[in-house]
């Protein structure tokens, strides 16, 4: 494959008049490609899949590189191909379909099950606040909610003892997500010992509460999130759907159904939920225990 590379590099060169930068800009970008194939075994171009592609990328990007430079490695890939198809070389290119635009959708921060670990820890439990928070993080990691699902939720939507919780997502359709033990136990030990303590007149029927006894904001539990990811020592990106994206990609990579995960989620459209197919399955299922890691 190298040798292809090599050979490709030399005709933008001399026939596309590619710059010399631009050159060593690709020549790194398939270099990196190729050493990433050879460790997943691929002997030959034709035994590339779109997968390789997605997971190559993803790979970069859980390594810190930027927007900018992903979406660069993946120009290089497609011209590549295209190339290689032109000369009758490969016998199907499986990168027509993908361009940068969509792509980021299918490249969603997702944490490891150690930084969700850190990340749920990091709330001082020993204060009411922390036990507060402990059990927003607990919920939206182990129920994957959008953060304006969780921040609307009510109290009689939640049922610790049972394990589950309804909300109301898009479009005004509810459903109904299961959460495990630790949630569960986490959330019980908000509404006995700390929530009473936000609520002190009992008019508030929102299950989270501010210090001011008022429902959160999206804004709101996106400052707190990012107030506990950087206590944890996180340097990737933490948003709410950071949560909801490790929910699902853990989950699938753990043997979960794709059609189970999209109803939990609550995506309308299957193909919504396919953007976590591009998971290494076998990198994950080593680290993570049946289905989900609290459950």
């Amino acid at each position: 494959m190298q040798a292809l590379a090599d050979q490709f590099l030399d005709y933008v060169t001399l026939e596309r008049g590619l710059r010399p930068n631009t050159r060593a800009a690709y020549e790194d970008d398939l270099r990196s490609f190729i050493e990433f194939l050879r460790h997943r075994g691929r002997k030959s171009i034709n035994e590339v899949t779109r997968k390789d592609i997605l997971d190559f990328l993803m790979s970069e990007k859980e390594r810190g590189l930027s927007v900018n430079s992903i979406s660069r490695r993946l120009v290089a890939i497609k011209v590549f191909f295209r190339y290689l198809q032109q000369e009758s070389m490969l016998d199907h290119n499986v990168t027509e379909s993908m361009d940068s635009p969509r792509l980021w959708k299918v490249l969603p921060d997702t944490l490891s099950m150690r930084e969700v670990d850190a990340l749920l820890q990091a709330p001082p439990v020993k204060t009411l606040y922390g036990v507060r928070d402990r059990a927003i993080l607990e919920l939206l990691y182990g129920t994957g909610l959008r953060v304006s699902e969780l921040a609307h939720l009510k109290i009689s939507d939640v049922h610790p003892e049972e394990g589950f919780v309804r909300c109301m997502g898009k479009g005004n359709k509810e459903r109904v997500v299961p959460f495990g033990r630790p949630a569960g136990r986490w959330l019980e030990r908000y509404m006995t010992e700390a929530r009473p303590a936000f609520d002190r007149t009992h008019r508030s029927d929102r299950l989270f509460l501010t210090r001011r006894a008022s429902g959160f904001t999206r804004l709101g539990l996106w400052k707190l999130i990012k107030q506990h990811a950087r206590r944890a020592g996180i340097t990737k990106n933490v948003t709410p759907h950071t949560l909801r994206h490790s929910f699902a990609s853990h989950l699938l990579a753990n043997g979960a159904q794709l059609r189970v995960i999209q109803e939990m989620l609550g995506h309308a459209d299957i193909s919504t939920t396919q953007i976590y197919t591009h998971i290494d399955s076998n990198r994950l299922r080593s680290i993570h225990a049946r289905y989900h890691p609290r459950a």
